[in-house]
């Protein structure tokens, strides 16, 4: 490896509220929706890593809000547009306001506070997660290179769960059904792992799950695979029975 060869560049960003419009909801899968927001104040808003996320201050009875962490699906601040998924679960403040969101619907957001911005000059990624990791891993399969290998393995439901993503990257997508399985997503996810072919070369990987299922893969990655840690980052989405979380897991 060359010393100016796979670099992380962090970045800091103004992390002042804005306020964003509902023009557009899609319904991608069973769980997951996508809403499209505009404005006027996203002219100079910044995301410049695939897995950045942004403050939503979701209103809560009585005046008050809740802030939950939310990846920037697509961005486009020329035309004042900014996209997220949804991932739609049985209860919580972020599902309720998805659900019920119409076209006119305010939100209030802030953020992203920083990018690490990974250089794109491996020679293979591979992301992994469950449909929390699901907008951070699509935008990033699209945002990769043309022709370069990108394998991603990723804990669903069943098959209804599947999302298309339009790359030039030379992408392998593998979906982990939990239906019909007695293994957790860690247990499905290091399955198949044991199986998995990786390129040849320098590979990067990335991991975003519930807490403890990103901390076990993270493990088994670097004592059972020994991937090298400068090249693999792997966050805490949610923990069980808190609900949503952002917590980067190192050793």
């Amino acid at each position: 490896m060359t010393p100016d060869r796979h670099q992380t560049t962090r970045m800091r960003h103004d992390t002042r509220r804005r306020t964003l419009t509902v023009d557009r909801v899609e319904t991608l899968t069973p769980t997951m929706r996508r809403i499209h927001f505009v404005s006027p104040e996203l002219h100079d808003f910044v995301s410049a890593a695939p897995d950045d996320h942004v403050k939503l201050f979701l209103p809560l009875a009585g005046g008050d809000d809740c802030m939950r962490d939310f990846t920037p699906r697509r961005v486009d601040a020329a035309s004042g547009t900014l996209t997220i998924d949804f991932a739609l679960h049985q209860s919580g403040p972020a599902t309720a306001w998805a659900r019920a969101a119409q076209r006119g619907d305010t939100l209030e957001i802030g953020g992203p506070r920083g990018s690490s911005i990974v250089t794109d000059d491996f020679d293979w990624y591979l992301l992994i997660g469950d449909e929390t990791a699901l907008p951070a891993i699509g935008r990033r399969v699209e945002e990769l290179r043309s022709g370069v290998p990108v394998i991603t393995l990723v804990t669903v439901n069943d098959a209804a769960e599947h999302q298309e993503f339009v790359t030039s990257a030379a992408w392998t997508p593998q979906w982990l059904y939990r239906a019909g399985q007695a293994l957790g997503d860690a247990g499905l996810i290091e399955a198949a792992l044991s199986n998995l072919a990786l390129p040849p070369g320098q590979g990067y990987i990335w991991i975003a799950a519930q807490t403890s299922v990103a901390r076990s893969v993270r493990r088994y990655i670097t004592e059972r695979l020994g991937h090298p840690k400068a090249w693999l980052k792997s966050s805490g989405y949610w923990t069980e029975g808190i609900g949503a979380a952002h917590e980067t897991i190192e050793d």
